[in-house]
């Protein structure tokens, strides 16, 4: 199924107008970059390029897209017939971190092109990597204690699979959206919810199901109805191998402690507390000091913590005066208030943990790390790693959680 029109009206639409003008065959350059990170936030993490790329083998026009497109005249129908993308498109790897004025993506193509890639693009890096950047926070409070990502039912359908996806690169252990786990090879956890516990109408009837269903070492919701008797039972049922307990409710901290000293009481020493509720990263820190072993998280995570777009913007950066293959680039900006750019083709190094942008590919020092290279394949596994490796380069204040601390700026050198 073709992915061109998983677009904007008024691409098309400007598509058109670039065509009678003459502009649609200039060579351009379009860069993808944030203007500012959400409050308290000093690093992003940029991802979904693995699926933008298998999203973009797919872009293409045929009978059934030029026949939705009705409003365009018979011209631009006819550039559009059956048209290869032939633009260059270069990105930050996938996991990276960035911060403002980043060029985490750019598009070197005609200008017709160009304009045919701004929404897709942007939804595809605005929304996985504002579910990134919260999951990386989230695994840096977390401090090497795995996380559970599940909140399939806090988004829709095909979001949940991007967000799990996302947030896997990010850090987390595992997910509960199985269409994820099929599609990128994630792994899956999960176990059961309220629900079976009241249906069953007796909770030792309900873990002597479970545990006949799944063994032992399953994990078992102990606060439905009292979370200390529900540990005794849990242990009853399914011995002292029990794998794991979940608390769902309460003072998560106080509860943790309580159910620790309870399971060592009774003799389930390596049994493991897993805590869920409505955890962000700021609740995961305030975790720290107890003896939980995991966390589950659902809402926070797949809205980004607050921050659901990663505010990423499309922009032409320079333009061609002619056709001419060889005619010069001009560097081109805005000037509003509030949300002016920098003209030109940016390159972008890492250098120290900090970021350098310049406007040639030359100059940098030799030990500088570039961060641009070609849209690679979907591979979740290598851009996990990336993301991990990138975050250990942020200098130590710049992982720290809070709110309201300024972030830094990739500032372009001269």
């Amino acid at each position: 199924m073709s992915t061109a029109l998983l677009t904007d009206r008024y691409e098309l639409t400007m598509l058109e107008s670039a065509l009678q003008s003459g502009l649609a065959g200039r060579r351009a350059v379009f860069e993808v970059f944030a203007r500012r990170l959400p409050p308290g936030r000093r690093y992003g993490i940029v991802a979904g390029q693995g699926r933008l790329r298998t999203l973009l083998d797919d872009f293409t026009y045929g009978p059934d897209e030029l026949a939705a497109l009705d409003f365009l005249d018979d011209g631009t129908r006819h550039w559009l017939d059956g048209r290869e993308l032939g633009g260059d498109i270069s990105t930050y790897a996938e996991g990276e971190t960035y911060v403002p004025g980043s060029p985490v993506l750019t598009v070197e193509s005609c200008f017709g092109e160009g304009l045919l890639l701004e929404t897709l693009v942007l939804s595809v890096l605005n929304f996985d990597s504002a579910v990134a950047s919260a999951a990386a926070r989230m695994v840096v409070a977390a401090k090497g204690r795995p996380l559970i990502e599940m909140g399939s039912r806090r988004t829709s359908e095909q979001a949940a699979v991007a967000a799990a996806r996302a947030a896997y690169v990010a850090g987390f252990a595992t997910t509960s959206n199985l269409e994820a786990g099929r599609r990128h090879g994630i792994p899956t956890a999960g176990t059961s919810a309220h629900a079976f516990v009241l249906a069953a109408g007796d909770e030792v009837a309900a873990f002597t199901a479970q545990v006949k269903a799944q063994g032992p070492g399953t994990a078992l919701l102990v606060d439905t109805y009292d979370t200390e008797q529900g540990i005794r039972n849990a242990v009853a049922v399914a011995g002292p191998e029990l794998g794991a307990v979940r608390l769902d409710s309460g003072d998560l901290a106080d509860e943790t402690r309580r159910a620790r000293r309870l399971l060592d009481q009774l003799g389930a020493t390596g049994t493991r507390i897993v805590v869920t509720g409505d955890l962000d990263e700021l609740s995961i820190a305030a975790l720290e000091a107890t003896p939980a072993d995991a966390y589950g998280v659902g809402t926070s995570v797949v809205t980004g913590s607050g921050a659901p777009s990663a505010g990423f913007v499309y922009k032409l950066v320079a333009i061609a005066d002619s056709d001419d293959p060889d005619a010069p680039m001009r560097p081109v900006a805005k000037r509003s208030t509030g949300k002016a750019t920098v003209g030109g083709r940016k390159w972008a190094a890492r250098i120290d943990g900090g970021e350098v942008l310049r406007l040639s590919p030359d100059g940098f020092p030799a030990e500088a790390r570039m961060l641009q290279g070609p849209l690679g394949e979907d591979d979740v596994q290598t851009a996990r790693e990336r993301c991990a490796a990138s975050l250990a380069e942020l200098p130590e204040d710049a992982r720290r959680l809070g709110r309201g601390e300024p972030c830094w700026t990739a500032e372009v050198e001269d």
